[in-house]
Order: C-alpha cells, then structure tokens, then sequence
C-alpha cells in the first residue's frame, strides 16, 4: 500500500478541482465575449476599406480572432482534464468510504499508512477497495500531468499552417475518421478546430472531447443567428433561443460530471446530443432516447434522468468510470396523431445506428460497455434501431407503447440482453392499445358495470407498436419499476427502476423479478 499516495487521498477535495476546471471555463467565457467583439470590426473593415492596407488589416483581425479561438480551446482543454481528474477523484473516495465502513462493521482497522490490520473475512474486499482506490487516484494523478503539460506546448506551436495531406472523404466510416485525427499532431488538431468547428461538430469519428470544444466555438454564432430570426418576426426561434440558452447554462454547470456538447441543432424544433462524462473514457455508457414532445427547449429534464442514472451507477460500481449521453438526435413527435406512425422512428432508427457506431469508434483502450435506453416514442426509434445491427451490449425499453418488432428475437442484440419495465401506474399500457386488443376490448367494454373495467382495467400485451415488452412472452428479460411510477417516475432517486437500470448499465443483472 503507498502510504503518501492514500495520505494525499483522504485529504483531497474534488471540489476544488472543479472550482480549478471552472476558473478556466471563465476564462473561455471572456475571451469569447472579445472575440466577439471584433465580428462587427471586421465587417464594417471589409465594407469600408479596400485595397492593400484594408486587407491587411482584415487578416490581421482574422489572425486575432484565430488565437483568441486557440486561446478558448486551451481554457476548455485544461477544464476538461481538471474536471475528468476531480470525477476519479470521486470514484476513488467513494472506494475508499466503502472500504472504512466495512472495515469498521468488520473489526478491522485502516492505519495512517493504508495498511489494513486484524483478521476478517471482509479482509480481502476491504484490501480490494483500498487498492482499487490508490489505483485511480494515481493513474489519473499521472494522467492529468500528463495532459496539462502537452497543453502549453500545443498552444504555443506554430499555427500559420493548416495540416495538409488527404482528408477524410464524406463516405468515410467513424474509424478511418478517427485514424485520421489520430495521425494529427496537437497543434494541427487545435487549428482546425479553431478554423473550421463547423465541420468537425458535425463529423462522426472526431472524439467527443475535441467535438465538444467545436460545438462550444459554434454557440456564439447560432446565438447570433437566432437573434436575427427573432428580431424578424420567427417566434420557433424563440423557442429555440430559450432552448440554447438552457444549454449553454448546463455547460457552464459545476456540479457532478462534466457536459460534453457533442452535437446541436437549431433548426426545426432543435436537436442535440450531450453526454455527462466523457463517453471514450468511460467503461460503461448509456445513451438515453426520449420520446414523445422532446425537443430542444426541454432537454434538461431528459438529461438530468441520464444523468441520474450514471450517478447511480458510480456509487454501486465505483471502481469504473460511468458516463450517460441524452441523444435526441431526431425529429421527436409533437402530437398524438404524430406519435401513431412510426415514420419519425424508423428515420430516428438510422440515426441513432449511426450515433452508436461513432462511439464505439472513438472509444479509447477498452472497449466500452454500451447501453441503449428508449423511453416512450423513444423505445420505437431503439427498436427500430435494434433491428437492424446496431452497436450495443444492452438495449433497454421504458414505458414502451410496442418496438416495432413480435418479439425479442428479432432484434440483433440477443434476447437476454434485451431489457424492459412498465410501471403498474404507466398509462402507455392502457391507453396504447393495438388494434387486435380494441377490437377484443370494445366488445368486453359494453357488459353493465363491470365492462369497462374488465376491458381496460388490466395492462394490454398487444400495444400500438407491437406486443409489449414488458410482457414476459415478449422474450426478453422484465425487471421491475414502482408501481407509483406513472410514466415519469422511474428515474426517481431511491426507488427501485433506477437502481435497476444502473444495474444493467453497469453490466449486472437486475436483483429484483416482478
């Protein structure tokens, strides 16, 4: 046991390492509100002034604008890597505490230098969580040094150039993207993103730490273009400003794990994908799809839901770092008579497909553990994804109105990693009903008093999309939801659903059957 290592530990504070990774993401913050100051310069520069001494004062603004976007990167690189330092250092005290309260239920005692002395049989786990704590605290130690110090010399390398050789062509798959950006050094990879975020935002195989710094440079302009729709007379923008508003509020959050903007929208009803956590250095990953009215403008509920189910997840499984992407990368119903065709989830399906492959792509070392969550209308665009092969270990359905398919077996992930639950309380069973099940109903429903009970009293096994998934005979595995849950509550702390879906996030089967 490293004595100094455990010393440094039980004296840690992760806050103040988060107050550290804030401190930079301020510094990108006003260097941004300069920049932007000089777009106007410019334009008003190339409307008035032309001629050898006007262009050379264009490009000298542009080559200012161009560090102060070099600048941003490097504030939200170092917030980064603070952040993702303070997360282990999370994981690594909540190891450690477990370790003190077994070894106190147990007899045994943790001395000053980590050494465990007294004889148990919690001995052994005791030992094992001590490690495992020393472990990640060291590694992420090395880790951050390690990264901070590239930092300074990326930023001050020479960025006249940008990279040459070939680029990736437009039907290039994640992993070829991904070997291209490898093979670039960091000054190259800091050009280009500080020249052409607009591109790399929206390019699949760029890791998701480096498509967060695109999408945080993109905001100020899609800020700027909602403006000039609202100041126009575009009251969808409205809702849309209100929605990037809200983003750009979480992003600058604090508390827990760190936001990644890994893809934005502001056109139709907005589309986005945001991960708590850096999904390519997590061992295990859950993307959340949410269903029906979801949109840009109330994302934050859908992604405080993911959230707690990551948050879950690292206090029952500590030792591996966990991270939870909302992806609402589609055109989600508004309306009920939406909602009936699943049109919108056979297009969310190849989306959603694609999405999937781009993390396994841009994954670091291991392999990740991937879960895929439908809540909803979003268990259709799951089902309609799971279809076809689709890159994940577990698919969860929540609250489903029908997958699109008769059964588990004809989804590509195999049946017994094929997960769902339907509170007792959910009005989807009931008020989703297939046609075969009206037709069985309607007749039932007309018997005196106790018709309508008999009818639609009782969850329905033939739903709108298909059997039901929480139906045992849909060959997948049921675990269990509270039955107060109604057709939000299974996320709420403390009650069982959420302990389960953290369960199954994590690679572990559920403890609780119906």
């Amino acid at each position: 046991m490293n004595a100094a290592v455990y010393a440094r530990l039980r004296m840690t504070d992760p806050g103040r390492w988060r107050a550290a990774a804030l401190a930079w993401r301020r510094w990108a913050a006003t260097a941004g509100a300069l920049g932007a100051e000089f777009g106007p310069l410019a334009d008003r520069l190339r409307a008035g002034w032309s001629g050898p001494a006007g262009t050379a004062a264009a490009a000298v603004i542009a080559g200012f604008r161009r560090r102060i976007a070099l600048f941003r990167l490097l504030c939200w690189r170092a917030d980064q890597v603070l952040s993702e330092f303070a997360a282990a250092l999370d994981r690594a005290l909540r190891l450690l505490g477990r370790a003190r309260g077994r070894a106190e239920g147990a007899g045994l005692v943790i001395d000053d230098s980590g050494t465990v002395r007294g004889h148990s049989e919690e001995l052994p786990s005791v030992v094992a969580d001590l490690s495992a704590a020393l472990e990640i605290a060291s590694r992420a130690d090395a880790e951050a040094a390690s990264r901070l110090g590239v930092l300074t010399g990326s930023f001050l390398s020479d960025i006249s150039d940008l990279p040459g050789g070939n680029r990736p062509a437009c039907g290039d798959g994640p992993s070829a993207v991904r070997q291209w950006w490898d093979g670039l050094g960091h000054a190259e990879r800091n050009l280009l993103l500080a020249t052409e975020p607009g591109w790399l935002a929206h390019t699949g195989g760029i890791p998701v730490a480096d498509r967060d710094l695109a999408n945080r440079l993109l905001l100020d302009d899609q800020r700027s273009d909602l403006d000039r729709r609202i100041a126009q007379g575009d009251g969808a923008a409205r809702r849309l400003r209100n929605g990037l508003d809200a983003v750009s509020a979480r992003i600058e959050d604090d508390t827990g794990l760190r936001p990644y903007l890994m893809s934005l929208d502001v056109s139709g009803d907005g589309r986005i994908a945001i991960a708590l956590g850096d999904p390519d250095r997590s061992r295990h990953v859950l993307t959340h799809v949410p269903g029906m009215t979801s949109d840009l403008e109330s994302f934050g509920g859908e992604l405080t839901r993911a959230g707690r189910v990551a948050d879950r997840a690292a206090e029952l499984n500590p030792a591996e770092a966990a991270s939870a992407v909302l992806w609402l990368g589609y055109d989600a119903p508004d309306f009920v008579h939406e909602a009936w065709s699943d049109r919108q989830a056979r297009e969310g399906g190849e989306g959603l497909r694609r999405f999937q492959e781009e993390l396994r792509a841009t994954h670091d070392q291991t392999p990740a553990h991937l879960t895929v969550l439908g809540h909803s209308y979003g268990s259709v665009v799951v089902g309609a994804a799971a279809a076809r092969p689709l890159d994940a270990d577990d698919v969860v359905f929540v609250g489903s109105p029908g997958v699109g398919v008769g059964s588990a077996a004809e989804l590509t992930v195999p049946a017994d990693r094929v997960w769902s639950t339907t509170s007792k309380s959910d009005v989807i069973q009931y008020a989703a009903v297939g046609p075969r099940s009206l037709l069985h109903d309607l007749p039932v429903a007309g018997i005196p008093v106790a018709g309508p009970v008999l009818a639609f009293g009782r969850p329905e096994r033939d739903l709108w999309f298909g059997p039901n998934p929480s139906d045992p005979a849909f060959g997948g595995r049921v675990f269990t939801s509270q039955p107060d849950a109604g057709h939000l509550g299974y996320w709420d702390p403390g009650r069982p659903a959420l302990d389960e879906l953290a369960r199954i996030m994590t690679g572990r089967s559920p403890i609780t059957r119906p």
